[in-house]
């Protein structure tokens, strides 16, 4: 266990002067009387400005996430685990706070332990009412439901986490979703005090605070967010809180790794935990998109992949879309026309269930419907979407999401910069949508990102209107159930990944623009 700066014991006393506000500082802020609403927890904003672009509708990550996964599609590298732990009040959230500013990487998330307190039965509420309910005791906490989110979380999984209401003591309808983490900062005051809790977390920090400063945050924290009063507040502290950190909270200093006094103003113990963290992070890189070049050369075509047959009225559109001089307003038309034709195959995949019905002159036809099942369309952007039009014709009141998949123009492998799927996507079927294919990496990172929503891999269909070779072995590989449906593949990819014979920038010619050389999405290589 290394200690950061002068470390002193938990709960001992410390010069007032040590770098956190003074006892008297903080007295003097705190108020006596409670606030007449109560207000909503905040978190510290970060100084620098984070790798986000917000808009009134999304929130796209400028730095995107690298693969996760090897070329078979399986997860490498699971999410680097940081467990804060302290006493009540001791600043975890601070030290969270000021790692993830400090860490300056995308896709980091901060779950609280405060998350995961159990739901009150009507007699624990009302104890919780007149301050006579241990909320610092272990039983207090949802350890099963913990582990299980910490642990889908540290495999890259989507997971859903409950909001707690410190005023009602309940947790509240939404539940909120979180997915993609890359390092996870978790934090509480029992963070260390369950044993299957301690497997998961990779790094431990024990934040260490003095007693009298805890009181008083913990005071004027009660009073100000949580609309308690001045004597209950006290009372709980001396009957609950101080005992449990005795017993529970303050031994488990000894399975720290670092153990940091002064909280959030002891920058060496921050710098130190950065440095471990970044070192561990560089340890984890992978690349995928040289492994997929390199692979299946020469293999059969898999029989998950379906081409639509190539009629004569399919191969006069493609020759139309393929030609360089096509007009912009032809290429759309014939590409539109394409879509549906492929769109209607795919849904001809389904599984149909026998149905009888009556029609109007009183006699029995014997059909087939899709039964009871949910169909949901997701594109990649920015070419993928243009497939949306189509789909949304055919299958009336679809549901759609958005992936967003870039090209890092360093590593020339694909990151995940944005995404938004519908909710309760698991069961649903779904259709995949991207213009082309050339290498399949951004297709796996997108089957990946479904998968990790659970959606079930033989229920989802990737289509695409032009796929090289390498592409399909790639997907097919990594995702043997994944069901691959194209208009047409071409044999080869050059040296810039570029479909050939091909189809150009699917993206430009659709839309009508020219892909600045800081703008490389998925498409504009045939990626």
């Amino acid at each position: 266990m290394a200690a950061a700066g002068a470390e002193e014991r938990p709960g001992s006393r410390r010069d007032s002067g040590s770098g956190e506000d003074s006892l008297d500082t903080l007295l003097s802020r705190l108020p006596l009387t409670p606030a007449l609403s109560p207000r909503k927890r905040t978190m510290s904003q970060s100084k620098t400005e984070p790798p986000l672009l917000r808009t009134s509708k999304r929130t796209i990550y400028t730095a995107g996430r690298p693969p996760w996964y090897t070329e078979t599609g399986t997860p490498f590298k699971e999410a680097f685990v940081i467990g804060l732990c302290g006493g009540s009040a001791s600043g975890k959230t601070t030290v969270a706070n000021k790692i993830i500013e400090a860490l300056d990487v995308p896709w980091v998330v901060l779950l609280s332990m405060d998350c995961f307190y159990k739901v009150l039965n009507k007699e624990q509420q009302e104890l919780a009412a007149h301050n006579e309910y241990n909320f610092d005791h272990p039983d207090a906490f949802d350890f099963d439901l913990l582990i299980s989110v910490l642990r889908k979380l540290k495999k890259g999984k989507s997971v859903k986490v409950p909001v707690y209401d410190f005023t009602t003591h309940s947790r509240r309808k939404e539940w909120k979703t979180i997915y993609g983490a890359n390092v996870v900062v978790f934090e509480g005051i029992l963070s260390f005090a369950n044993k299957e809790l301690l497997k998961l977390l990779d790094m431990k920090v024990f934040v260490d605070t003095d007693s009298d400063i805890r009181l008083v945050r913990r005071l004027q924290r009660d009073i100000m967010e949580r609309g308690r009063d001045l004597v209950g507040v006290i009372k709980q502290y001396n009957k609950f809180v101080k005992p449990a950190f005795e017993q529970y909270i303050e031994p488990t200093v000894q399975v720290a790794d670092i153990v940091v006094p002064r909280g959030g103003e002891n920058f060496v113990a921050l710098d130190l935990i950065v440095q471990h963290v970044h070192s561990q992070l560089e340890k984890r890189e992978i690349t995928v998109r040289a492994a997929l070049a390199s692979a299946h050369q020469g293999q059969p075509l898999p029989k998950s992949l379906s081409v639509l047959e190539g009629t004569p009225q399919v191969r006069g559109m493609h020759t139309i879309i393929r030609n360089k001089d096509t007009t912009r307003d032809e290429f759309i038309f014939y590409s539109k026309r394409l879509m549906r034709l492929l769109i209607e195959h795919a849904l001809s995949f389904l599984p149909l269930k026998p149905v009888t019905v009556e029609t109007p002159q009183g006699t029995v036809y014997e059909g087939k419907r899709f039964h009871r099942q949910r169909i949901t369309g997701v594109s990649i952007l920015r070419a993928g979407e243009t497939m949306e039009q189509a789909l949304t014709a055919v299958c009336k009141d679809i549901r759609l999401g958005k992936i967003l998949i870039q090209t890092n123009h360093d590593t020339g492998e694909p990151e995940l910069h944005y995404l938004r799927l519908p909710k309760e996507i698991s069961e649903d079927y779904v259709i995949l949508m991207d213009s082309t294919v050339s290498t399949g990496a951004a297709a796996m990172m997108a089957v990946r990102v479904l998968l990790d929503h659970d959606v079930h891999e033989e229920k989802i269909f990737l289509l695409s209107l032009l796929m090289a070779e390498m592409g399909v072995h790639s997907v097919a590989y990594a995702f043997p159930r994944v069901r691959i449906i194209t208009t047409a593949v071409d044999k080869k990819v050059n040296e810039e990944f570029h479909i050939i014979p091909g189809i150009g920038n699917f993206g430009d010619r659709y839309f009508g623009t020219d892909a600045p050389s800081t703008w490389c999405e998925n498409e504009s290589t045939d990626y």
